[in-house]
């Protein structure tokens, strides 16, 4: 067995909470002649081999997983498989050749966008019968997260609603979606990349739609040297928070965005979860998100294959080819009445010039939300007899002695990994069961037992 990554471990967590097929990370390549299909499958066999984690599952061992073989290796199908992968079971990749089409599906838990290149480049030299060099060995890292913790403390704020034409993006869950495909013109901005200023007119569209510090997540490498040729999830999530003034030329505010963009690479080593205390696993960090990887170079292949869902209410996926810069904006429908409204207000800020002052509007305000009932965790808890049993399991869990009832787990260092743990336990010594979202909104060993008693 394997241990999991702090990215594997909430993926694994979210999947369990239903994620639909948001997760699943498809591509397809045209050979454009007669396939060998012997030959293709032995390539696949020799990539599976290569890229062990490609043939691996995750089992739940006292509310972690790890990561173990799976049931059966993957192989060449001719008939594409439907539906949601088994964590389980495993393989969590599929390969079904129809025609001269070569489909592949992978999972998050094993996948990222790099890794689409590294199969694609190595699944075909197989296939053209190339010896391919061994990889070298992945050694284990774990960034120091004191200063990325310091950073957040004073930047960080919880994503809001989201105001756009017609509605306001509220999901950071995982749903079935839709797609648009459209290609944009970037101009060239001294000082600045093709991703920064595109994420810069994201923020400005937004402001412009009335809300006052947007929000975007985005998705960032966690790839170290010597990791370029490997396939897995080297990939984390994190905010980044604009302040966007109106009547700013949009050049000055874009390298704004650019220094806090630096200052989030400064930590992208360090999972949001360990830096952020009692951040609540989401299929999305924000409403809206984006993401942009340089690559595809292969005509054959179809990078953005859309997986038919989307995680939070829009994804704006960029992939920066030689022949322009490719867009996919998945959405969910029953939050984003007007996607093309919002490609075509995107285009109109890249096609302005860079001194075009910002344009923002006040937006209406949300009504306030309404005041939680009481969940019953300030009541005395001292003689309740669940309180010995869970008190043991917390102490032993996050190793340290005493803990009082009311104290924090967050306070304590917690976080979604040790309750995913505490959770366990508690089911197979005291059969009991509470849910992930009622141990975060009770996050004491009172409030835990508050909510066993309702």
């Amino acid at each position: 067995m394997t241990e999991v990554s702090p990215a594997q471990h909430g993926i694994w967590i979210n999947e369990r909470a239903g994620a639909w097929s948001a997760y699943h990370m498809p591509l397809v390549i045209r050979f454009g002649a007669p396939v060998d299909e012997g030959a293709l499958a032995k390539a696949v066999a020799a990539l599976v081999e290569r890229h062990a984690l490609l043939g691996a599952a995750f089992e739940e061992r006292d509310g972690l997983p790890s990561l173990v073989p799976a049931a059966e290796p993957p192989y060449l199908a001719r008939e594409e498989v439907k539906g949601p992968f088994d964590l389980a079971k495993g393989p969590l990749v599929r390969f079904a050749l129809q025609g001269d089409e070569l489909r592949v599906e992978a999972h998050h838990a094993v996948f990222d966008g790099q890794s689409k290149e590294v199969l694609v480049a190595d699944l075909l030299a197989l296939y053209r019968g190339e010896v391919l060099p061994p990889l070298p060995p992945l050694a284990p890292s774990e960034a120091p997260a004191e200063e990325a913790r310091a950073s957040w403390a004073s930047r960080w704020r919880a994503p809001e609603e989201v105001v756009v034409p017609g509605g306001v993006l509220r999901s950071r869950r995982a749903s079935p979606g839709r797609v648009l495909e459209f290609s944009l013109d970037v101009p060239e901005a001294e000082g600045l990349t093709r991703f920064e200023v595109v994420l810069a007119a994201v923020h400005a569209v937004l402001a412009s739609y009335g809300n006052a510090a947007p929000v975007t997540a985005i998705d960032l490498s966690t790839r170290a040297p010597g990791q370029e040729g490997h396939i897995g999830p080297f990939v984390t999530e994190l905010p980044v928070f604009s302040a966007p003034e109106h009547g700013t030329p949009f050049g000055r505010f874009a390298l704004a965005l650019r220094a806090e963009l630096r200052e989030v690479y400064r930590h992208r080593q360090v999972p949001l979860a360990r830096a952020i205390p009692g951040l609540r696993p989401h299929a999305a960090l924000a409403p809206v998100s984006v993401s942009y990887r340089r690559g595809g170079y292969d005509d054959r292949v179809e990078w953005l294959a859309f997986n038919q869902a989307v995680r939070g209410a829009l994804q704006l996926q960029l992939l920066d080819r030689p022949s322009g810069l490719v867009a996919s904006l998945r959405h969910d429908p029953d939050e984003l009445p007007d996607p093309e409204r919002v490609v075509a207000d995107l285009r109109s800020w890249l096609s302005g010039d860079l001194s075009r002052p910002l344009s923002t509007t006040q937006a209406p305000q949300p009504a306030p939300a309404p005041v939680a009932a009481d969940s019953g965790q300030e009541r005395r808890v001292e003689g309740d007899p669940l309180l010995a049993g869970i008190t043991a399991i917390w102490e032993e869990v996050l190793q340290m002695s005493p803990i009082e009832p009311y104290d924090d787990i967050f306070d304590l260092g917690g976080h979604s990994l040790t309750i995913t743990q505490i959770i366990a336990r508690m089911r197979k010594r005291l059969d009991v069961e509470v849910e992930l979202d009622d141990f975060f909104d009770n996050p004491t060993i009172a409030g835990v037992i508050g909510v066993i008693r309702q």
